[in-house]
This record gives structure tokens, sequence and C-alpha cells, in this order.
């Protein structure tokens, strides 16, 4: 079930955050480094903030979360343990039905399996270029349905 996010979902809902971005992320020093607190606090500031946050429940636990910052996928993340059972595609649904003018993410090139993810939900690579510090990495902005498309 997707609903909005709620202020007492922080734990849960970046212990995904941090399982999700550890068992992805071997190329990121500076997420392996981080310790499950410090993901909580970096959630708090760098996500929770700016965000519009949707979390995904199963058996009352949070198992996956979106955030937007209006059409603007900011984050996508499902716990490891429960990929593959359709919830990120519930998400990129609810995203449309919210903005059918058109979404905009960015994610790293070297993220193989999120790419392929979002461009088999028809959403097309735009622009490469590098992640914001401190990652500064290579990464992809895709859009989907947006006017620069056509």
């Amino acid at each position: 079930m997707i609903r909005e996010y709620e202020t007492n979902d922080l734990a849960s809902t970046a212990g995904v955050w941090f399982r999700s971005g550890r068992d992805e992320y071997s190329y990121l020093p500076q997420f392996q480094k981080l310790d499950e607190q410090k993901a909580i606090e970096v959630f708090q500031q760098v996500i929770q903030q700016p965000c519009r946050i949707w979390v995904f429940e199963s058996s009352n636990e949070v198992v996956g979360f979106l955030a937007m910052q209006n059409n603007l996928i900011d984050r996508l993340y499902v716990d490891p343990e429960h990929e593959k059972k359709g919830i990120g595609s519930v998400f990129i649904d609810h995203a449309k039905e919210m903005h059918p003018e058109g979404l905009v993410l960015c994610t790293h090139e070297q993220n193989k399996r999120a790419r392929s993810f979002y461009q088999s939900r028809g959403f097309v690579a735009v622009r490469y270029g590098l992640s914001p510090p401190p990652e500064s990495m290579p990464d992809v902005e895709y859009h989907w349905n947006t006017v620069a498309d056509s």
C-alpha cells in the first residue's frame, strides 16, 4: 500500500535508503562510509526537508519510498529484500498520475539496474553529466513525457 510519508516513518524510511544504497553503491565510497545513524541525519537534511515523500508499506513495514520535488523524482528506493515485486512500478505509476505533463530524474551512469528499470517504463536519457558534490560521479538525466522529448 502506498501512502504519504509521516514523520514517525523517519527511521524505517531512512533504513530503506541506507540498505539499498549499501547494496547498490559499491562505487560510492562516501555512501559506504555511512552508518545507520548518520544515514538518518542525512535523510532528514537532504531528502526529507526539500521533498514530498510517499512510502510503500507491506505488513505494516515501510519497504520503499518515492521522494519528489514537483515533477522531479529525487529518489526512489525499494528495500533489497523487497525488490522485483512491482513496488518501484507502483511508485512510477503514482508519479505519472500526479505529473502527466512529464517527469524528470537523474541516476548514476553506473547504476545499470536503475537505468534499465526507468528505460523499461518509458524514460528517455536526454543528458549525461556529473552528479552534484560530494559524489561528482557520472550521471544520466532521464525524461518521461516532457516537452523537451518532443
